[in-house]
């Protein structure tokens, strides 16, 4: 019903900048909370920025002041832009929405991306 597909992630030097992409397509009625999580192997997944349906942002204190969230109603879509990155900041970024969805008498699912590697080299 509903398909998130992620972009934006890649390699790059410490101290560069990434912005990832994340639109949401299918039968939509609405969006409401969106997010990013990171995960590393052997490790539990975790948030990294969350954006409120009125635009209310939070981040994990390891990224404050270097990681902006953003959304666009109209596209459906949420934003991640990365700067000063860090090696620390390597793993597979996974994109999070919860979507009210039209044919489900308008009930909220929660929806993930696929995942994108970002590789911070030192």
């Amino acid at each position: 019903q509903v398909q998130l597909v992620e972009s934006g992630g890649g390699l790059v030097q410490a101290g560069g900048s990434l912005r990832l992409s994340c639109a949401a397509s299918g039968s939509i009625f609405g969006i409401n909370d969106m997010g990013w999580y990171r995960q590393v192997p052997g490790k539990q997944r975790e948030l990294v920025a969350h954006i409120t349906a009125g635009g209310r942002t939070n981040y994990a204190d390891s990224v404050k002041g270097r990681f902006t969230i953003s959304r666009d109603n109209a596209k459906n879509a949420v934003y991640l832009q990365m700067n000063s990155l860090k090696p620390e900041d390597t793993a597979v970024y996974y994109c999070n929405q919860k979507v009210v969805v039209t044919t489900t008498l308008l009930s909220e699912y929660e929806y993930w991306g696929q995942g994108t590697q970002v590789t911070v080299s030192s």
